[in-house]
């Protein structure tokens, strides 16, 4: 999901994010699957994901969380997601981004 192609690929988000997804964003903003699609995509910007994890939270669920340094935006964010396997294939029913003191 850092990635540039795939941050600005309606298409790839599609297929990644379930119908039911929705976001808490790091700027506060609540965000669903159609805002992410209908505006063209996510933004782009400069990230490093670091200390990534996954807890298992059923046999077709996972808790992702990890640490991203946004240098575009000189800020670091805690971040969770949620994982689901549907249709064959994982996407993500939540996110939550978070700020945090650098």
């Amino acid at each position: 999901m850092l990635n540039p192609d795939i941050r600005t690929s309606p298409e790839e988000l599609n297929q990644l994010l379930a119908d039911e997804f929705f976001e808490f964003g790091s700027s506060g903003n609540v965000w669903l699957k159609k805002d992410c699609i209908s505006e063209g995509g996510l933004s782009v910007r400069e990230m490093t994901l670091h200390d990534f994890d996954i807890q298992p939270l059923a046999s077709d669920v996972v808790l992702a969380t990890y640490r991203v340094v946004d240098e575009t935006r000189e800020q670091q964010t805690l971040r969770s997601s949620i994982w689901k396997f549907i249709d064959e294939r994982w996407q993500m029913v939540f996110h939550q981004g978070t700020v945090i003191n650098q």
